[in-house]
């Protein structure tokens, strides 16, 4: 069977919300939207080369104009509202802009084949280039272990072509 031209819907508990927000350590993440314009647009644009070597992807396959940014963080929050993705904007304790990250069904960002059946949430995340070098892909990754913890998910697959140890 060709399972990539398929993307498995989330299943939840009928009273399921999803978080608006999430915190661990110095980091605060938060829905995603388009407040986010400014920074999420100097984030992405500065930090194009290190968004594609950890999280891999065709995405940013250039820098982001305006007009699309603007766009893509509307979407963003129409599939947050839906309930069919979530993207959370992640900020430390000084309110400096670290990154993001995005929780898609299987099959949405990363092909499905036979071998990700079991998983029911595709997750992956990217940090500035500033963040980079301070250590922050780490520290998110183990900030999204946890906060995955408030969603009823049982089987999750990282997606990002550099997973830490």
């Amino acid at each position: 069977m060709k399972y990539r031209e398929y993307i498995k819907k989330f299943q939840f508990p009928s009273d399921f919300k999803a978080p608006q927000e999430l915190e661990y350590e110095d980091l605060k993440a938060r829905t995603l939207t388009r407040k986010d314009l400014a920074a999420d647009m100097e984030g992405v644009n500065s930090s194009l080369e290190i968004i594609r070597k950890t999280r891999g992807g065709s995405w940013p396959s250039e820098p982001v104009a305006e007009d699309f940014d603007l766009l893509d963080l509307a979407w963003h929050e129409r599939e947050f509202r839906d309930g069919t993705s979530f993207a959370y904007v992640v900020y430390n304790e000084d309110g400096k802009y670290i990154g993001c990250v995005y929780l898609y069904p299987m099959g949405e960002r990363t092909e499905l084949a036979e071998d990700l059946l079991e998983y029911e949430v595709d997750v992956s995340w990217w940090v500035t280039s500033r963040a980079h070098e301070n250590g922050y892909y780490e520290k998110i990754y183990n900030a999204i272990q946890e906060w995955m913890k408030q969603f009823p998910f049982d089987k999750i697959y990282y997606s990002n072509k550099e997973i830490p140890s």
